[in-house]
């Protein structure tokens, strides 16, 4: 039986050297809407924020604004947070997605994916020197990112041209390459029909959604997604698995982890949606 083993050992190496037949879709949340996503065998950081403990001041004109930014530290060291990156995600600039010491750390040369020419402009003044725009689909080390533009808000919060200037443009990606679990980043975003046309025509097995309900003065309404928006996802996908993060880190944000998964519990939804401790790691393969 000696060519057995021989044939099983063989078998279990091209199993090693192939990167698609051991490649695994995981998500680390770091804080807030920062993450490592890994993909077909490749890294992507998502939206970082490096600062420490109350480095900004809150947010202006929004709930809580006397609170300083970010409302906690970091899990890891900075160091820890870019270890085996192969790119970064910018899904928009703001000081609680892309702040000035990601800007100062992180390597001047690594890939930047980014939204609009505008972003882009303002990334590659900071020093950066491979800013690629998402104005169609790019595939990168085997993973094709797609870009699925966001509203930052509601239409009548858009009406205001001052509200207008300040949320800006954002967006979200799909991601997705053979053999894999298809994966929609969402971003900062209300939910719209663009929301709903993304999962009917790319039924992504994995949504990551930002849900920390995050609240500007004068509107009832919020400009990202909260525990409702959570449940109409599982409601439109029964199968796709869900990671709620954007919470407890941002002067601005009204749901917290605590209360996303007692909304979680009490609608029984526990064996779809996960919300991740700050440095834990989820498979989401299983």
């Amino acid at each position: 039986m000696k060519w057995i083993k021989t044939l099983a050992v063989s078998f279990l190496g091209l199993m090693l050297m192939s990167g698609s037949a051991l490649a695994q879709v995981s998500y680390q949340h770091i804080r807030n809407a920062t993450g490592k996503l890994s993909y077909n065998n490749t890294v992507f950081l998502i939206d970082p924020m490096l600062a420490e403990k109350g480095r900004y001041e809150g947010f202006a004109g929004t709930f809580n604004s006397e609170i300083r930014n970010p409302t906690i530290d970091l899990p890891e060291t900075k160091e820890d947070v870019l270890k085996g990156v192969d790119a970064i995600i910018v899904t928009h600039t703001h000081l609680d997605h892309w702040d000035e010491v990601a800007q100062q750390f992180i390597n001047k040369d690594i890939p930047v994916f980014v939204q609009d020419e505008k972003d882009a402009a303002d990334i590659r003044h900071e020093g950066f020197n491979n800013v690629q725009i998402l104005n169609k689909d790019i595939v990168f080390q085997g993973v094709r990112l797609t870009k699925i533009e966001g509203t930052h808000g509601t239409e009548a919060m858009y009406e205001n041209p001052e509200f207008a200037a300040v949320a800006g443009e954002s967006m979200g990606i799909v991601f997705s390459a053979d053999g894999e679990k298809s994966t929609y980043l969402m971003g900062d975003t209300v939910w719209t029909v663009r929301v709903t046309k993304t999962l009917h025509n790319y039924r992504p097995d994995v949504l990551i959604m930002n849900t920390g309900y995050a609240k500007v003065l004068g509107y009832n309404e919020s400009i990202i997604m909260g525990t409702e928006d959570v449940a109409k996802a599982t409601r439109l996908m029964p199968k796709s698995k869900i990671v709620a993060v954007h919470m407890d880190s941002i002067n601005h944000c009204t749901v917290s982890r605590k209360n996303m998964r007692e909304f979680v519990r009490l609608m029984n939804l526990q064996k779809q949606v996960s919300v991740p401790d700050d440095g834990e790691t989820l498979n989401l393969d299983k």
